[in-house]
C-alpha cells in the first residue's frame, strides 16, 4: 500500500504530485490516520507493505505515532523522504519502526535551492544522509535527472557526496 501525505517544505518544478503540495490541516497532525489504518488493517492479510510519501512526511508531528500502529500491524514499512528533517528522521529509526527509506537528493549541495524551488537547510539533508548511511537498515538515494535544470556534471557531482556502498538511483524526468 502508498499512503500519501499532504505538505510539502520544497517546491521542485517538476513534482508529480504538486496537489499535495498545500497543506488544508495544519501539517502538525495526520489527516485522517483513523481511516488509513482502519483500511490497513483490513488488508493486513492480503499486503505485506506500506509506503509512506508525499509531499513530505517527515512535516507530521504524529508521523511516529501513524508508523508505529502500522509496524504494530506487521507490515514492512518503507519511508520516500527528501531528507530535510533529519531529527523526524533519527526518531523513526532509533525506534526500529522503518525498513526502507528512499531519500531524495534534488542537486548538488551548491545548487539545492535553484532545484527544490526554496531556501533549504544543507546541514539537515546532509544530516540525513549520514543518519541512513550510519543506521544499518536498507537504504538508496534517489535524484531525479530534471534536464535544463541538472547537467551530467551535476549528476556526477551528486554520485561524489555520497558515501560509497550507498545506493543511488537515477530517475529520469517524467512530463504528465
Amino acid at each position: 500500500a502508498v499512503v500519501f501525505l499532504q505538505g510539502c517544505n520544497f517546491r521542485c518544478p517538476y513534482c508529480h504530485n504538486q496537489g499535495l503540495l498545500p497543506s488544508i490541516v495544519p501539517v502538525a497532525r495526520l489527516i485522517p490516520s483513523s481511516n488509513i489504518l482502519e483500511k490497513l488493517h483490513q488488508r493486513k492479510d492480503v499486503l505485506n507493505g506500506v509506503v509512506i510519501c508525499g509531499g513530505e512526511p517527515t512535516l507530521q508531528a504524529d508521523l511516529s505515532d501513524f508508523v508505529e500502529e502500522i509496524h504494530r500491524m506487521g507490515f514492512a514499512i518503507k519511508l520516500d523522504t527528501n531528507g530535510s528533517r533529519p531529527r523526524m528522521i533519527d526518531k523513526l529509526l532509533t525506534s526500529n519502526l522503518l525498513s526502507y527509506v528512499a531519500m531524495d537528493i534534488k542537486a548538488p549541495w551548491g545548487k539545492y535551492e535553484a532545484v527544490s524551488g526554496t531556501k533549504v537547510a544543507v546541514d539537515d539533508l546532509k544530516a540525513s544522509v549520514r543518519l541512513l548511511t550510519e543506521c544499518g537498515i536498507a537504504h538508496e538515494f534517489r535524484t531525479t535527472y530534471a534536464r535544463g535544470l541538472l547537467t551530467q556534471q551535476d549528476m556526477e557531482d551528486i554520485k561524489a557526496v555520497l558515501p560509497s556502498g550507498s545506493f543511488h538511483r537515477i530517475q529520469e524526468e517524467t512530463i504528465t
